[in-house]
């Protein structure tokens, strides 16, 4: 009975490695959804600083205060700065909104969100609250934001999908999206202004206006809500016009 039992599991043992070993292998997939959102169908940036450029380069290139006026951003609004880094942004914001308007700064690594907050705290920016988000959800508090500001960071959203769904309710009903990237394949941190308009749109994003951006390196981009926000499994994944170039 015991040997029997044991010739058994040989034979089960064997065939387990052999499927492991080789063709009776099922190759690894990459998922079409992910939470039930499509899988962004384009690579995406990894990480490799909180900041993007010297901050005395960028104002004297004048990029904050054309970035803040291209947006429209005024005393009493309340503004989200996604993605805030060191917080560049979040300390310019700060005057321009006033003591009547409020910053949200978000960031999803811990040590860059206690820097910032250190920041906030030294500085003394009383109208600047500073949160840690989620790589598919920045947990944003519905309608309440004029502006929410993506700056240099769309290309490293893993999850467009989700992150845009789960933002949208945070918008005021005359709130509006701004984004500022570079005008390259997002593995070389940048997204292209087509592939964005497509992404934003999936989501139920009409875009308002595109723009150059020189001092930014790059484009500024508006974007407002547009009908209902679409059920997640109904969202169609775009496709990058660079890939679908080179797949012809």
């Amino acid at each position: 009975m015991r040997a029997g039992r044991f010739a058994t599991m040989l034979v089960l043992a064997g065939a387990l490695a052999a499927c492991k070993g080789g063709q009776h292998e099922t190759p690894d997939r990459k998922p079409d959804q992910v939470n039930g959102f499509p899988v962004a169908d384009r690579p995406v940036a990894s990480i490799v600083s909180s900041r993007w450029s010297n901050e005395d380069a960028r104002d004297r290139a004048g990029e904050a205060n054309e970035v803040m006026d291209k947006a429209g951003i005024k005393q009493g609004m309340t503004v989200a700065d996604i993605g805030a880094g060191e917080g560049y942004y979040t300390i310019r914001l700060s005057p321009r909104v006033g003591k009547t308007g409020r910053v949200l700064a978000e960031d999803i690594v811990p040590e860059t969100r206690d820097q910032l907050g250190t920041r906030v705290s030294r500085d003394r920016l009383d109208n600047v609250s500073v949160r840690l988000g989620l790589p598919a959800d920045p947990r944003l508090p519905e309608n309440s934001f004029d502006r929410v500001l993506m700056i240099h960071m769309y290309h490293e959203i893993e999850s467009p999908y989700e992150f845009l769904w789960r933002m949208r309710p945070s918008l005021k009903p005359d709130g509006m999206v701004v984004v500022v990237d570079a005008d390259r394949p997002t593995q070389n941190h940048g997204t292209p202004p087509a592939l964005l308009k497509c992404e934003f749109a999936a989501v139920g994003f009409e875009q308002v206006s595109m723009a150059p951006m020189p001092s930014a390196g790059g484009y500024i981009a508006l974007f407002r809500t547009k009908g209902e926000r679409p059920e997640p499994g109904t969202i169609k994944a775009c496709r990058d016009p660079a890939q679908q170039a080179e797949a012809k």
